[in-house]
């Protein structure tokens, strides 16, 4: 059984813009987000998921997404250093959270910027970790140390997909969806040599986050208006649960933006 990792969104709103998809001036609807991210949890509930939940607090809109809160291995987690100082106030409540939990906990050193599962998937054997707007290349090397796994950094160039999760999403057996124009040439070849196969998104779709997706054993958790994405999916023997994230693409997350795999 799948443990993740949710926050309820009572404090989530945009009130600055530190990727291309915030506005403060199209701010999201309160109310609609909350049922959107309803739908989220009684989905991951329904899949037989075990869903545990972090407490929001006031003053931290972006906490809802727990992705970014760092990376779990069993019962160690390697907590973020954000890059704008607008999350840096999210980490004591992640510490708390994990301490609460006896987590065996590890940080890097203050001055490199890294942003969990944001930047950091396993896909197979392999973990891929993505540079070049939230995290410091330089910080792949700790998570290598702390998996004692192999790791390949990718450096990631438009600012649209400013995390890894955005643009690529490891599925199974060495399979992945990914958005290759959002890598530089180094990164695709990295990422064709890794993965068996690779499911291309079209530009509409990955800026539907496609590639922001929950995997779940043969289940696939995805933002609705995806339906190249969604067929090639089934078309593997995958489930796919569609759904709307409007209120949370209006600053630049969706579902596995808003769930840290904890087991």
């Amino acid at each position: 059984m799948n443990r993740m990792l949710l926050c309820p969104p009572d404090f989530y709103e945009v009130r600055y813009e530190i990727n291309p998809w915030m506005s403060v001036a199209q701010a999201p609807d309160h109310a609609v987000a909350v049922r959107q991210w309803q739908g989220l949890y009684d989905t991951l509930q329904d899949m037989g998921c075990k869903v545990e939940l972090l407490m929001p607090r006031p003053g931290w809109p972006d906490m809802v997404f727990t992705a970014n809160a760092g990376v779990v291995r069993e019962r160690r987690v390697l907590l973020s250093n954000f890059r704008h100082e607008e999350r840096a106030g999210e980490s004591p409540w992640h510490a708390q959270w994990f301490e609460e939990q006896d987590y065996e906990i590890s940080r890097l050193p203050r001055h490199l910027a890294f942003e969990g599962e944001g930047d950091a998937l396993k896909c197979g054997d392999v973990w891929i970790c993505g540079h070049g707007f939230r995290t410091d290349e330089e910080a792949h090397r700790w998570v290598g140390d702390w998996t004692h796994e192999p790791m390949v950094s990718v450096r990631l160039v438009d600012s649209h997909f400013y995390h890894l999760d955005t643009c690529f999403c490891p599925l199974r057996d060495g399979l992945a969806m990914w958005y290759p124009a959002a890598f530089d040439a180094i990164g695709q070849d990295a990422i064709r040599a890794i993965s068996r196969e690779l499911i291309e998104v079209t530009l509409d779709e990955a800026r539907r986050f496609a590639c922001n997706a929950i995997i779940s054993d043969s289940h696939v958790v995805m933002p609705d208006g995806c339906p190249k994405a969604s067929a090639m999916l089934e078309g593997r023997d995958y489930a796919v649960h569609p759904l709307p994230m409007s209120e949370f693409i209006k600053a630049g997350g969706a579902c596995k933006c808003l769930a840290l795999v904890l087991e």
